[in-house]
């Protein structure tokens, strides 16, 4: 993070814990308000990769699970990056500035990921770095957050998944709640842009922003779930994160085989859990159709729900979900209710079609 951008969060009233912003003095109230209000949010818990160089659409094109070489500057996507059996090692939000393509993932995942991409550089002209430095972000969401961007900075995306770039401030919307974007540019812009904001919103902390994420049914990989789940058992086809059109990238095969083949018998759910302990991404979920030690799932992310307990996304099986009795943790954990996701679930056979 920029020491700059730290210093003017610490004098807006930002309370730091590691990377991200924990909150802006009562986070309880903080989640309730993001649910309901327009809330602004510091985004240092996401970090930035740089692809530069003129190999960088077909480089990146080639490792990761969506079209990137037929991005243009007006859009972002999502996509996965894959070992060879098919398993995510990360979840990227793609986007342009300029001719630059920059790469969205948590924070403690930028090392990892430019390490194992710069092994594949190979030849091609492209460079890879941690932007995490150069650029600061902000989310902004709520019913008015389009009219409050537009007083700030004239004009904000209307479509999901497009990008607007006002003067050196990138605009990307993403699915929501309510309306809901990503900005990221330079300290001193970004400093103005909060400043334009904290007019008419509040800020929040990273577990109100990780709930609309959550909310949204957006999943996220961290170090404790990378390798673990398929793109499709945590639903990425359904929020356009995987063209089953493009050539081929690490684990293609296995995801390929998985949509027109196989059958999915896990999946990614959104569920409520009565406890005071926080879930932590990866932590187990228990049936009692397993045995002691058989776990039937895993989370995926969590964060704290406004009316109390813990609102998370979980890989689950599906036989299990269906029985209602799935568990955090263990046999004595609690039961998660299942809430319904902001999309459909395609049936067995739809799911196999071309998509």
């Amino acid at each position: 993070m920029d020491p700059d951008w730290k210093r003017f969060l610490l004098d807006a009233g930002a309370e730091f814990d590691g990377p991200g912003v924990v909150s802006f003095g009562n986070p309880d109230l903080e989640s309730r308000v993001a649910t309901t209000g327009d809330v602004f949010c510091d985004l240092s818990h996401q970090g930035l990769i740089v692809a530069c160089g003129a190999d960088a659409a077909a480089f990146l094109h080639a490792q990761l699970s969506n079209d990137v070489a037929g991005l243009g500057p007006e859009a972002s996507r999502l996509a996965a990056y894959c070992d060879p059996k098919g398993r995510m090692l990360a979840v990227l939000r793609v986007f342009r500035r300029g001719e630059e393509f920059y790469l969205r993932l948590p924070r403690t995942l930028v090392e990892p990921t430019v390490e194992r991409l710069d092994k594949f550089i190979l030849r091609s002209r492209v460079t890879l770095t941690d932007a995490g430095e150069t650029l600061a972000g902000i989310g902004v969401s709520g019913p008015r957050a389009s009219e409050h961007i537009a007083a700030a900075l004239g004009e904000a995306p209307v479509a999901v998944d497009t990008v607007l770039q006002r003067g050196a401030v990138t605009l990307i919307r993403v699915p929501g709640l309510h309306p809901r974007f990503e900005a990221y540019g330079p300290t001193g812009e970004m400093r103005r842009f909060w400043d334009a904001l904290n007019v008419h919103a509040a800020p929040v902390g990273t577990p109100a922003w990780t709930l609309l994420e959550v909310l949204a049914g957006l999943p996220t990989v961290y170090p404790e779930t990378a390798g673990r789940f398929v793109p499709q058992m945590a639903n990425l086809q359904l929020v356009g994160g995987v063209s089953f059109r493009k050539g081929c990238y690490p684990g293609q095969e296995v995801v390929a085989r998985m949509q027109y083949l196989g059958t999915l018998k896990r999946r990614m759910v959104l569920a409520h859990a009565r406890t005071d302990t926080p879930p932590r991404p990866g932590d187990p979920l228990h049936a009692p159709e397993t045995g002691r030690g058989q776990d039937v799932g895993a989370v995926v992310d969590a964060a704290p729900a406004p009316d109390g307990g813990y609102l998370l996304l979980a890989v689950v099986r599906i036989a299990s979900a269906a029985s209602g009795t799935v568990r955090l943790w263990d046999e004595n954990g609690p039961i998660l209710s299942l809430r319904p996701l902001p999309y459909p679930f395609p049936d067995d056979e739809k799911s196999r079609t071309r998509a």
